[in-house]
């Protein structure tokens, strides 16, 4: 039976077939699903499942840790948060930490509660300056977009324009650190520091936490978000396929952290065993947390696992050299010397009472 509408129901009814044509079109023909991180429509319109959220720069009255938020290339959308320690005296110098967070290179961000809660306690544990870097997320920019805006805030700071960093960075002890994505993206920028003479910085020490350098099998998130990739051995994914360029790593001293469930476990060690094989002339240590998965800390940071990482970290960033297989603190270092000089002067005045 033949369905008749009314004239002038036929214009509203067009349309409506239109439009839900259009619709159809858009959003049901599906060219990619990459949960739990995105999926892509027909159309190239990306859909994240988890939502970007935002939490404004604080003051911690508890902690006296300070943030703020720095635009640093507008026009790309690049950015960083600081974190500044409790000041005990004036210009007081702390380590510099650049921070790169993780996500798999296209969901979260320098400003969620997730990391700003994170940042907030190692800056008050670790007492180091935090420059917390926004880097812009894939596909919308392909990597090495990430690699590139990172890169340019680590030169931005290097130019100590920055009230917070010219007063209170100490320079001459520069921290990369990072998880997941953060970590492959912390990786990256010490080896371009190492490689790039004119960069004025000379990073001491890296912490890698759970380093997504894949798990030796075909990855459709690196392929998708990096269309100029050389494969799952491409030196920017996995570092520990190209020894060579690890050589050059100019650091003192590496952390790797892994977890004994995460998916990425294989490819940590790998790392840590190819550093080790290369007889890299610095300080290398790995740590595995038993029973746990990928950056566990983050999502349970109140358990006693993550609370243990967060200490490995904290004295790892509080030290400045490591004697005998253990962290030595550079403060117990000038208490030392200390020590030895007043022994000194004491054998000296009773050589000379004796004489």
């Amino acid at each position: 039976m033949a369905l008749h509408f009314p004239p002038h129901l036929h214009f509203p009814l067009l349309f409506l077939i239109t439009i839900c044509l259009c619709m159809n079109s858009t959003f049901a023909g599906k060219a990619l699903n990459l949960y739990p991180f995105f999926q892509v429509y027909a159309n190239g319109t990306v859909h994240r499942y988890e939502e970007i959220k935002f939490v404004p720069p604080s003051n911690n009255p508890k902690t006296g840790v300070q943030s703020k938020d720095v635009a640093i290339l507008p026009q790309k959308g690049v950015s960083a948060r600081l974190y500044l320690p409790k000041i005990s005296r004036k210009n007081q110098k702390f380590p510099l930490l650049f921070y790169i967070h993780g996500g798999g290179f296209c969901i979260q961000s320098a400003f969620s509660p997730l990391y700003d809660s994170y940042l907030h306690k190692l800056t008050a544990q670790a007492n180091v300056l935090v420059v917390s870097i926004n880097y812009r997320l894939a596909p919308e920019h392909p990597i090495p977009a990430c690699y590139d805006d990172s890169w340019d805030v680590m030169n931005w700071a290097a130019r100590w324009k920055e009230p917070w960093l010219k007063q209170h960075a100490n320079f001459s002890r520069v921290f990369l650190a990072g998880d997941s994505a953060g970590a492959n993206i912390a990786n990256n920028m010490m080896i371009r520091a190492s490689e790039e003479s004119h960069f004025v910085l000379s990073p001491v020490g890296m912490a890698l936490v759970d380093p997504y350098f894949g798990n030796g099998k075909p990855d459709e998130l690196w392929t998708y978000l990096c269309p100029k990739t050389n494969g799952i051995d491409d030196p920017r994914f996995n570092p520990a396929a190209h020894p060579k360029i690890l050589s050059k790593l100019k650091c003192s001293k590496i952390y790797v952290f892994t977890a004994g469930k995460d998916y990425l476990r294989d490819r940590a060690w790998t790392y840590y065993e190819t550093m080790k094989k290369i007889g890299w002339k610095g300080e290398l240590r790995i740590k595995e947390t038993e029973g746990e998965g990928h950056v566990f800390h983050l999502f349970n940071p109140t358990s006693e696992k993550a609370k243990d990482l967060m200490n490995t970290l904290v004295h790892f960033l509080g030290c400045s050299m490591i004697r005998h297989g253990y962290y030595v603190n550079s403060e117990s270092r000038v208490s030392e010397f200390r020590i030895t000089v007043i022994i000194f002067i004491n054998v000296l005045a009773f050589l000379i009472a004796y004489a």
